[in-house]
């Protein structure tokens, strides 16, 4: 039987939506994993219980919450430790935090509570097996903390203002899936319903972490916390260096996540016209927009030059919508309009508009898995590759390389830690251990060999094994067109942080606050369901405070 596909507008290009400046500019949208995450707990009627609670009076000792979701059963078991000012740090060199975390398959006894608060606290360095699917460290925002505790000593709610600026009483530093450090392989439960998207386990991990800090710091005050700041607690993390590459050696599954939010938007694009009560859904999340951005300030002054030029964009753009959405297709037109404002406002004008649309666009998010990769096609025509080279990787063959600001840099892992590292090529030693996410470069070494080149594929690598990476890219863009960043990842005008955005937002991460082009800190599950909000677990789209 065939199934009939929602009309859409044609997709925009991989030349437009693969640049790294763009990808650094991306929202958070309803299709992302936490977002999909919640509702399916609500569509599971899945019920958070708390079956250990050894906490001591100042907030240290550990804790059991479990849930059922898709049959099975999995449990957070949380584990907060005493820890002095001096060992807490963000880094990933730290060794010590204020709380850990185990993910696990189904509920803990005794037993494994105590083999896990043997080595969940040492992180790394902790020996793991196939029952503990995830495993996350936490340090606390420690004026929030203590700010919060102490209001609820006092038989009164924390200060608002304090709590719209931080917004997360933890922020995690690590969140470790997919068979690191021992833990359970992603095949363990890949096939499981509920945990068979990308990064659900990690998700599910940081919701219920939030819950915790809830608990935890009204524990330690004594009295409740107001639902309202609560809900706008979040979890706060910090990122750097070890999530870039992930892009690049994952490209099917890049693919996946850009094809599914274009598809997405060109859907809701083709909406020949709206109704009334969509119209004003849109004006609504407009205004939200408007507020949540008054409410995002870093530190850093680039970062917040952009956010302040947004604001005045969005002001622009929002006196056009009532006329915009009276037109037809006035959900196209709003985006063809946008392309006079900056790349921030064009890709929160995205997000906006998938928003109100999930009846189109929620089953999208069944399709952002990928399969393992697919394997080189060694029967292909070299004069085949070299046409596929031409047509899909332009963007690839126009940089010099010759000209060393086009390999100033190179990725590289560190031996300590074994995460991704990026040293600058003509200042620092190592580039003889460099990673292989030159890809602009390689593709540029194998359009060298092929000029000439006869026979098949086979025989061409036989001749230059160096290019097997490059020709299997150069293969997978005529199935997978969105699977490369059509940028030179080691010159030096690269920054990471745009590949950190990319991925944060598709985790569904707000509030963006950049540290260094290396870093940032962001803000996961602000204004999400708190665990006994599950019915109503689908309307927390740029998060607003309200005192």
């Amino acid at each position: 039987m065939t199934i009939a596909l929602p009309p859409q507008e044609p997709l925009r290009s991989p030349d437009e939506v693969m640049r790294l400046e763009r990808m650094g500019s991306m929202f958070p949208t309803r299709l992302s994993f936490l977002r999909s995450l919640t509702r399916r707990l609500s569509a599971d009627r899945a019920v958070v219980t708390r079956p250990v609670w050894q906490i001591n009076k100042d907030g240290f000792g550990h804790a059991v919450y479990s849930l059922r979701l898709g049959g099975h059963v999995y449990s957070l078991i949380a584990f907060s430790n005493e820890l002095d000012a001096d060992q807490r740090t963000d880094r990933v060199i730290a060794q010590a935090w204020d709380a850990a975390f185990v993910l696990y398959d189904g509920v803990p006894d005794a037993a494994e509570i105590e083999r896990l608060r043997e080595n969940a606290p040492k992180q790394e360095a902790g020996r793991f097996t196939e029952r503990d699917l995830v495993l996350s460290r936490a340090n606390k925002s420690v004026r929030l903390f203590a700010e919060v505790t102490k209001a609820l000593r006092e038989g009164r709610q924390p200060n608002a203002e304090m709590i719209g600026d931080i917004g997360y009483l933890m922020r995690t530093t690590a969140v470790y899936g997919n068979g690191k450090f021992g833990i359970a392989d992603r095949d363990v439960i890949a096939d499981r319903p509920g945990l068979e998207g990308p990064f659900a386990a990690e998700m599910l991990t940081v919701w219920l972490i939030r819950g915790f800090t809830h608990d935890l710091v009204e524990h330690v005050g004594g009295a409740e916390l107001d639902r309202g700041l609560k809900r706008h607690l979040g979890i706060g993390n910090s990122t750097g260096l070890g999530m870039a590459p992930f892009l690049v050696s994952h490209p099917e599954l890049l693919n996946n996540w850009m094809m599914v939010r274009e598809t997405a938007l060109a859907r809701v694009r083709a909406v020949p016209m709206l109704t009334l009560p969509q119209r004003e859904r849109l004006q609504q999340l407009a205004a939200r927009a408007t507020q949540h951005l008054s409410q995002w300030d870093v530190p850093d002054s680039a970062q917040q030059a952009r956010i302040e030029q947004l604001r005045q964009d969005w002001a622009d753009l929002a006196a056009q919508l009532p006329e915009l959405l009276d037109q037809p297709k006035p959900l196209d037109q709003l985006v063809r309009v946008s392309q006079v404002f900056t790349l921030e406002c064009q890709e929160l004008v995205v997000s906006l508009v998938i928003e109100p649309f999930g009846d189109l666009v929620d089953g999208l998010t069944d399709c952002m898995g990928a399969a393992a990769s697919a394997p080189l096609d060694p029967r292909t025509d070299v004069a085949d590759l070299r046409t596929a080279l031409q047509r899909d990787c332009v963007w690839a063959l126009e940089y010099d390389f010759g000209n060393p600001q086009e390999e100033a840099q190179f990725w590289y892992v560190s031996e300590e830690k074994q995460e991704p590292r990026l040293g600058s090529r003509y200042e620092e030693p190592g580039c003889e251990l460099e990673s292989p996410l030159d890809i602009a470069r390689q593709m540029q070494g194998l359009a060298r060999d092929l000029v000439g080149a006869t026979g098949d594929l086979a025989a061409f690598l036989r001749a230059f094994p160096q290019h097997r990476n490059a020709a299997c890219r150069v293969q997978r863009l005529a199935t997978y067109p969105y699977a490369e960043i059509r940028e030179n990842l080691i010159c030096d005008r690269c920054k990471p942080i745009d590949m950190l955005r990319c991925k944060l937002a598709f985790f569904g991460a707000a509030k963006f606050d950049p540290k260094s082009d290396r870093w940032t800190r962001i803000t996961l599950a602000q204004g999400a369901p708190l665990h006994d909000e599950l019915d109503d677990a689908d309307d927390w789209w740029m998060p607003v405070f309200k005192q």
